[in-house]
């Protein structure tokens, strides 16, 4: 029987080559810089770039992508196929359904539920709950 590396390198278009680690608790891939709680949940095909910070309790689900420097705060669900984009914060207790699109640089406020298939845009703060469609 074969061992399974413990990481896994991707080489970006820039010739620097990143080192994924697969996260304990659901086997998704960390970046060696990203910190990740331990508690936290991180499906198999999800990652977490470079710099991002995962705090206790998130769920991050199938498909979902953590770009670098994005935060994702205690308790929050990132969907299936989310994109978390860059610098972007995701409150508290937040929830993003799946194939949501967070903009760089976003802040999706605490305990805010973004329902399937929005776009929310780069700089934009979420302080309420939104329903399809792009938010503001």
């Amino acid at each position: 029987m074969q061992k399974r590396k413990k990481y896994v390198e991707i080489e970006e278009d820039n010739g620097a080559v990143l080192r994924y680690f697969h996260h304990a608790n659901g086997d998704g891939l960390v970046e060696e810089t990203a910190t990740v709680d331990p508690s936290a949940h991180i499906e198999r095909s999800a990652y977490v770039d470079p710099g991002a910070k995962v705090q206790a309790g998130v769920r991050i689900h199938s498909g979902a992508w953590v770009d670098r420097g994005a935060m994702v705060q205690a308790g929050a669900v990132v969907g299936s196929c989310v994109h978390v984009g860059c610098d972007a914060v995701i409150g508290c207790d937040a929830k993003l359904g799946p194939r949501v699109k967070i903009g760089a640089g976003a802040h999706v406020c605490d305990g805010v539920h973004v329902e399937a298939d929005v776009v929310i845009p780069a700089g934009a703060v979420v302080r309420e709950h939104r329903r399809n469609g792009l938010a503001a």
